[in-house]
């Protein structure tokens, strides 16, 4: 009887195993490079792919804005469902994942981790090559070639607006009876001219933000990227009104290259491209500056906008106050 009851139990135990070994294999994960090399800076799409019965759930592992210290997701697409004709008991789900890295060198991918009721499937580590871009130093660097013109004549315009032509001839037409009823049927009224208050400099407004920027005291709460984000966008709204040129919509190399048919000396145009790049090194690279390397930013931009601002005489004493409370 003893010897019974051990060869039942030993034939449900073997027949437990056979089914969880079956299950396992009919569930299978993997992860996928588009492109195993890219450049520093360029992004590559990471697919994670798992492949398991149609009544089966299974969970996705998961990822929000890093896959590691030097990996960074760009973007996470939906989880796409593919059907197998040959085998419609069994599916194909795929999630993309875009990719990118600022470090050179072999970064590596690690596994990850899928989750379904009673059991975890991982997949396999893979390299990721960072190849750094190669600087050739023997050409020159040439300006931005300018837009080609293209001539367009007046009657090119009229043929092209002609109906905003004919709307503004009949408003100026309703606006002249207007006046003509106005002047002969009712008394002229004296009008009182608004003296407009003048605009305010750039610089002043520029100084102004600089001042309010170093009193928050941003790095100094470990908000370095806030504070280099903030004094970007206060130096970039200067030089859109000293300068009139789209600093907000451009990059730091657009600027740079924008501004070298401008009077600005060479000592100016470095100190502008200091805070410009250490800003876009903390905001894009992810980089971790010194404090001594956050107070020369401020103290760089308030010597740009110094040095290149434009005074009035009417304002001329006012700005060298300013300048000396910040």
């Amino acid at each position: 009887m003893k010897l019974y009851f051990n060869f039942c139990w030993c034939l449900l135990l073997c027949f437990t195993c056979f089914i969880g070994k079956g299950y396992a294999q009919q569930v299978a994960v993997e992860a996928k490079l588009d492109k195993s090399t890219i450049a520093l800076g360029d992004q590559t799409i990471l697919r994670l792919i798992a492949r398991l019965p149609t009544a089966q759930q299974i969970s996705f592992p998961t990822l929000t804005d890093t896959i590691s210290s030097k990996i960074q997701i760009v973007e996470i697409g939906k989880t796409d469902t593919l059907k197998d004709t040959s085998n419609p008991a069994v599916h194909t789900l795929s999630r993309s994942y875009v990719i990118t890295s600022f470090d050179a060198g072999i970064q590596v991918i690690p596994s990850f981790v899928f989750q379904t009721k009673g059991a975890s499937f991982s997949t396999v580590s893979m390299p990721l090559e960072v190849k750094s871009v190669k600087v050739d130093t023997t050409k020159a660097i040439f300006d931005i070639k300018q837009p080609i013109a293209v001539s367009y004549t007046l009657m090119d315009w009229l043929r092209d607006n002609w109906h905003w032509v004919v709307f503004a001839v009949v408003c100026l037409l309703m606006l002249g009876g207007a006046l003509y009823y106005y002047m002969k049927v009712r008394k002229v009224k004296p009008v009182q001219v608004i003296q407009e208050k003048p605009a305010v400099p750039p610089h002043l407004i520029a100084m102004e933000k600089l001042k309010e920027l170093r009193n928050k005291k941003l790095w100094q709460q470990d908000a370095i990227k806030q504070y280099h984000s903030e004094l970007s966008d206060v130096i970039r709204e200067y030089l859109e009104k000293r300068y009139g040129i789209s600093a907000l919509e451009q990059t730091s190399d657009e600027i740079l290259s924008g501004l070298k048919s401008r009077e600005i000396n060479e000592e100016d145009r470095n100190i502008l491209r200091q805070v410009l790049q250490l800003a876009d090194l903390v905001k894009f690279a992810k980089a971790t500056p010194l404090n001594t390397e956050n107070e020369l930013s401020m103290n760089n931009a308030i010597s740009f906008v110094t040095r290149t601002r434009v005074l009035s005489p009417v304002v001329e004493n006012k700005t060298d106050q300013r300048n000396e409370s910040v």
